[in-house]
């Protein structure tokens, strides 16, 4: 891995759970911390629910799009996180995959957004030990 590790987070319509993981990654990361997100097949927009629920926690996504993955997002990376988009993720040798099961966010309200955003909270959290500690003081 470079100085400064990448990950890529990798969900169908890029609009709710790999928008979520890449703002918790950019949020408790910092500049640590290179991080991208795409969707298999995009969204038109991020998922409403997915707004409200990061919003509660003072994450803001609003402005965000959907984005379509490409081969490089994935060679960019030096891990690329599934998050139930099956095997539409280019393969490259060299590179960490990891895949997370996550319940799917679409169509949900924030209600049931929540656990899933706790859930992929503490998901970023191991990953950002692994990959990115705290430099010792």
């Amino acid at each position: 891995m470079a100085d400064k590790p990448s990950v890529v987070f990798v969900c169908v319509h890029n609009a709710g759970r790999s928008r979520m993981a890449a703002a918790w990654l950019t949020h408790l990361g910092g500049d640590r911390v290179e991080v991208r997100s795409a969707g298999s097949n995009p969204g038109d927009a991020v998922n409403p629910a997915a707004v409200e629920a990061m919003a509660e926690v003072g994450i803001d996504i609003s402005a965000e799009t959907p984005k379509i993955l490409t081969v490089d997002a994935v060679k960019e990376s030096d891990v690329c996180i599934t998050m139930g988009c099956g095997d539409t993720c280019p393969v490259f040798p060299g590179k960490r995959y990891l895949d997370r099961k996550l319940e799917d966010p679409a169509g949900q309200g924030v209600a049931a957004v929540r656990p899933i955003r706790d859930e992929i909270k503490t998901l970023v959290e191991g990953l950002i030990k692994g990959i990115a500690p705290e430099p010792a003081s």
